[in-house]
């Protein structure tokens, strides 16, 4: 049996073989901080460089997770009633509801800046992404001065106003008078959940309106909640409110 003999210039020139060199833009800022000729000039270069690549980055993951986020976001169903426009609505509590888990499953959060300015409230929303990259939305909207609501109570209906049309707006969502069932769980519980919130908080809206006008308002616009989420034992629970409180109106002189 014979083997090939490595005369020692070979030895040496294998022994000496490079190995593969890392041209990775990180690899490349580390072998310019080691190099002590390298100017401070070029370093900054290559940084922001770096800083741009990854915002690339992170800016196409997000675009590529608010695509497939898209999807699953379905119409958010329009449960409650506005009192004093006597049209259903969907609340901010019932938007972040729906749409919460699915911001989670695609990496996706949201954060509100709110600013106190001269009779106005500014609102900001953030889209933040797991891999960095965010965008935001502003509204300003005047303090809500509304019957029956004191200084700070305006401050928090417009900011709950605003909080819910930025969020709309950034993650494009629908509402309507009809249920999507995408939305509900297998079991039905969300659907029971949503009807409970909405009958109690039309029955809240017709105790407290304080004329037949504002009372068919309510009505009419309730008439429309119930109809759309199939709750007829719900409709039937306002019909009866509806009647009672229109003769104690009726009776007040």
């Amino acid at each position: 049996m014979t083997s090939a003999i490595i005369v020692p210039e070979q030895r040496r020139q294998a022994v000496a073989a490079p190995g593969p060199v890392d041209n990775s833009i990180l690899a490349v800022i580390s072998r310019a901080a080691a190099d002590p000729t390298c100017d401070i000039e070029k370093m900054e270069r290559l940084l922001a460089m770096h800083e741009r690549m990854q915002a690339k980055t992170a800016e196409a993951a997000f675009n590529a997770g608010m695509a497939q986020m898209q999807c699953e976001i379905p119409t958010v169903f329009e449960a409650a009633v506005n009192l004093h426009t006597g049209n259903a609505y969907a609340t901010l509590d019932d938007i972040t509801r729906v749409v919460k888990p699915i911001m989670q499953r695609h990496g996706f959060a949201i954060t509100f800046k709110v600013e106190n300015q001269d009779k106005s409230i500014s609102v900001t929303g953030i889209l933040m992404h797991r891999d960095g990259h965010r965008e935001q939305t502003t509204m300003t909207l005047p303090a809500d001065i509304s019957k029956g609501r004191n200084d700070v109570q305006a401050v928090g209906s417009s900011t709950t106003y605003g909080k819910r049309y930025v969020m709309c707006a950034l993650l494009n969502i629908t509402t309507g008078d009809v249920r999507d069932d995408d939305a509900q769980s297998s079991d039905g519980s969300d659907t029971a959940e949503m009807r409970a919130q909405a009958l109690g908080d039309i029955l809240a809206q017709v105790e407290a309106a304080a004329t037949p006008d504002e009372l068919k308002d309510v009505w009419q616009a309730s008439v429309k909640v119930m109809q759309a989420s199939g709750d007829k034992a719900g409709y039937d629970a306002v019909k009866i409110a509806v009647t009672k409180r229109k003769t104690v109106l009726e009776a007040t002189p």
